[in-house]
Order: structure tokens, then C-alpha cells, then sequence
């Protein structure tokens, strides 16, 4: 593991999913591993830990105590995949644990190569696999003024997206934009901001990045999941990092910890009123210790619910 990688709230982490030695787990966000590495600390022999990534790059760096742990998996392809590997495993509503860290993580930010971070000037990519799909820069060079003005204020709830999508279009017309450093001084000359402590370009970044990746639309569709495979008693943790994450976790959590609605007149046993989840505790902050040794964990936020 990355020696400069921390995993955030990872005390709080293991406490939520309180793990049993013989439990399966999933960590839908491996990373670099630092959640992954905790649990299987605490697993015994019967116990499983399967990890999904779709970043080559941290596939690559599963270390070799992992690689020769037989009780440890990881799945290069996205965390959308969870329900198809635990029908694998034949372990359909028997999963002990299901973790998530959504965004992007520390080493992706911190690669000069990947283009997720305006501190350097890297090719235009954003892609969480370089090697699927289109990169934001082949995407930015043809879409039109409106689309990337909707990206901009949907993703990055950037009021100035309209002015900031005309600076693009009007730059292209002269040359194709291909690297971080080009787009990053067309929103700073757009929208230059002296007294904010914030980067101009963070929310055009961030909008872009989730856009991409289809971060959004992979979490809606990987919830259900997660809560369809866990055994009654069985935790899921999720670590969002801005409120568009966490917006669709809290309804979901909430919607799934609710009866559904029916008429009065219809009688209904407690089992039929389409609760899943209990919600465990309030929502969770890293604490001021643990923003001073990794200040990107200060917008991390860990909800926790049970299966029923």
C-alpha cells in the first residue's frame, strides 16, 4: 500500500461494519487498500473479503499479503458489478458487509498523469480506467455550448456555468483543449476569484470528473444492490464527499428505512411493509485529529445502516 495514502475514518469504518470472523465483506472502493487491509485483519480463517476497482492502478498495487490471502478478491470493473460476483459466490443475501468510499481517491488526485487535478499541467483525461470510454477532453472538444454549461452547473453547481462553457467554446475555436492547465486558466480568467480560499476551477474539475465517470447514475445503481445482498444484521457503510454523493445516499438510506405506503384499509404484517434498513447512529465526521494528519478528509461524511 501507498505509504501516503490514508484511508479516511477508518476506526469508524470498522466499528460500523461490525465485522464477524466469518463473515463475507465487500469493499466496493478498494483504492490502495487501506479499508481492505483492516478488515481482513479481523477475519478468520472462514471469513472473505471480496474488492472491486476500476482503476488499473489500484488493482495494480494490491501488495502481495493480499495477492497470497486466499480469502481476499479483487475485481478490476466497476463496483455496478457487486450483485453479478456475490451470485458467483453463491452468497445472495448472506454478505456480513458492504463498504463504500465514493469519489476520487488521494493517489488519483496525486498522479501527474491522470488529469483529475488542475496543480498539474497533465493531458485532459479523468477517466477512472484511462482504458474505457472517452476522456473529458475528446468530450469537451465537441460538445456544444449548452451541454457543457448543463455538465458544469449540474455536477459542480457552478453558478457561472454558462459564462464558463462560452470561454470553452470560444477557446477551441483556436485550438483543441488537451491538457488540465489549459482548462483550468479558462475558468480563472472567467471567473477569477482572489478572496476565496477555493480554486475557480475545482467545481468545473469536479463537474467534469463526475460527468465522465458516471459517478452519479453508478451509485444509484449499485445501493440497491448492496442492500439486496447483505444478510439480516448486516452493515453497509458508505463515505461520501460532497452533497451530490450524499444526497442520493440519505434518500435511498431513508426511502429504504421507511414502510411503503399503503391504503389504510389494507392490514399488513410487519414483514410486508418493505422496511430493509435501520438506520445505525447519525451521520459521521472525521474528527479534527484526523483533518489535521490528511486535510482531504475534512468533507467526508460516513452514514451507516443495518439490513432488517
Amino acid at each position: 500500500m501507498n505509504s501516503n495514502h490514508k484511508p479516511v475514518l477508518l476506526d469508524e469504518v470498522i466499528k460500523a461494519l461490525n465485522i464477524h470472523s466469518d463473515g463475507f465483506y465487500i469493499d466496493g472502493t478498494f483504492g490502495r487498500g487501506g479499508h481492505s487491509r483492516e478488515i481482513i485483519k479481523r477475519l478468520g480463517r472462514k471469513g472473505r473479503l471480496l474488492a472491486f476497482d476500476k482503476d488499473p492502478d489500484a488493482v495494480m498495487s494490491v501488495g502481495m499479503d493480499l495477492i497470497e490471502d486466499d480469502r481476499f478478491e479483487i475485481i478490476k470493473g466497476s463496483f455496478t458489478m457487486l450483485m453479478k460476483y456475490v451470485k458467483k459466490h453463491e452468497v445472495e443475501e448472506k454478505v456480513s458487509g458492504v463498504l463504500f468510499d465514493f469519489g476520487v481517491s488521494s493517489p488519483q488526485l496525486d498522479d501527474d498523469k491522470r488529469g483529475f487535478s488542475f496543480k498539474y499541467d497533465s493531458p485532459l483525461d479523468m477517466r477512472m480506467n484511462p482504458g474505457e470510454g472517452e476522456s473529458i477532453a475528446s468530450w469537451l472538444n465537441k460538445a456544444n455550448e449548452k451541454e457543457i454549461a448543463d455538465i458544469i452547473y449540474k455536477y459542480g453547481e457552478e453558478r457561472a456555468s454558462r459564462r464558463i462553457a462560452k470561454a470553452i467554446v470560444a477557446f477551441r475555436e483556436k485550438t483543441p483543449i488537451d491538457s488540465t492547465k489549459q482548462l483550468a486558466d479558462i475558468v480563472c480568467k472567467t471567473i477569477p476569484n482572489k478572496k476565496s480560499q477555493i480554486h475557480p476551477a475545482t467545481k468545473t474539475f469536479q463537474a467534469f470528473r463526475i460527468y465522465i465517470n458516471h459517478e452519479l447514475d453508478e451509485i444509484k445503481e449499485v445501493l440497491p444492490q448492496a442492500t439486496d445482498v447483505l444478510c439480516v444484521g448486516g452493515r453497509l457503510a458508505i463515505i461520501s464527499f460532497h452533497s451530490l454523493e450524499d444526497r442520493i445516499v440519505k434518500r435511498f438510506l431513508r426511502d429504504q428505512s421507511k414502510p411503503i405506503e399503503q391504503p389504510l384499509e389494507i392490514p399488513l404484517q410487519k414483514e410486508n411493509l418493505g422496511i430493509k434498513l435501520k438506520l445505525i447512529g447519525k451521520k459521521v465526521r472525521p474528527s479534527e485529529k484526523e483533518v489535521s494528519n490528511n486535510p482531504r478528509s475534512r468533507s467526508a461524511l460516513l452514514r451507516v445502516a443495518e439490513r432488517c
